[in-house]
């Protein structure tokens, strides 16, 4: 289940099986210790369209060490089952339907998944997706971007649950966030039609980004790009890694606590 009490919240994307196995089981372990309320996990495919550079190189070198669709349900079982966070799963249709819908859904919450997000499965086209999720008591997730018209706005806010995932780039992860007045406006409308969390991302990676994005009255963030960034920074061992999870983290965290008052 997405906690829905723990917002305002900031998610992180990590890779499945990436950088390693065991890596990244120290990564979901220090977001579990940081304080995360659940994390969004990338089953790799090899033809991500949604993703920038950052998240598809982790993809092909998890895909390299044999990160098959049957890994990447074992290694989730493993992370949710030792950290106790529910887990968002995002991949592409084709891993999904190649199983059957039903199944990919009985797995997903077998392994603790709590939602699903298929980037390249659209509004209009997912409610046989849906209903599997809801079968399972999982939440299909849909997004929102600066391109989305007003009455497509309206139609996909009302229909969400578990979050929206707001878009806020004109392009792909890891890019030039939007800021400013567009970005503000899109979260106003979400907001205006929705009855679950507006999550914002793409782009996000500093803390006054995420000031900036629940003072426009989002519900968190999602960080991605600059997570793993951090991770390939790192030194390739369960304490740097860890390490570097929970120093870039820390500061994302912060942000989504009121300042105290003087």
């Amino acid at each position: 289940m997405i906690p829905a009490h723990k917002f305002p919240a900031i998610v992180p994307f990590v890779t499945c099986g990436w950088p390693t196995p065991e890596l990244f089981l120290e990564i979901t372990d220090a977001l579990a210790e940081v304080g995360c309320p659940f994390f969004e996990v990338g089953f790799p495919f090899s033809d991500p369209i949604a993703d920038g550079p950052v998240v598809q190189a982790t993809s092909s070198e998890a895909l390299e060490q044999g990160m098959g669709l049957e890994q990447c349900f074992e290694l989730t079982t493993q992370a949710t089952g030792r950290t106790g966070l529910p887990a968002v799963v995002m991949t592409y249709a084709n891993l999904v339907y190649y199983p059957g819908l039903e199944e990919f859904c009985r797995r997903l919450k077998a392994s603790g998944g709590a939602g699903l997000i298929v980037p390249d499965l659209s509004f209009e086209e997912s409610e046989p997706a849906r209903a599997a999720c809801t079968a399972q008591g999982l939440k299909l997730v849909s997004f929102l971007a600066p391109t989305t018209g007003p009455e497509r706005l309206q139609q996909v806010a009302v229909a969400a649950e578990g979050f929206i995932y707001l878009v806020a780039v004109r392009g792909v992860t890891g890019g030039t966030s939007a800021t400013g007045p567009e970005l503000q406006q899109l979260i106003r409308d979400a907001k205006q039609h929705a009855s679950c969390p507006v999550l914002v991302g793409f782009g996000v990676k500093e803390p006054g980004q995420v000031q900036d994005i629940l003072a426009a009255g989002a519900d968190g963030a999602i960080v991605g790009s600059a997570l793993l960034e951090a991770v390939r920074a790192a030194e390739q061992t369960p304490r740097g890694v860890k390490q570097a999870v929970k120093d870039f983290m820390e500061p994302l965290l912060k942000a989504t606590s009121p300042a105290p008052r003087g």
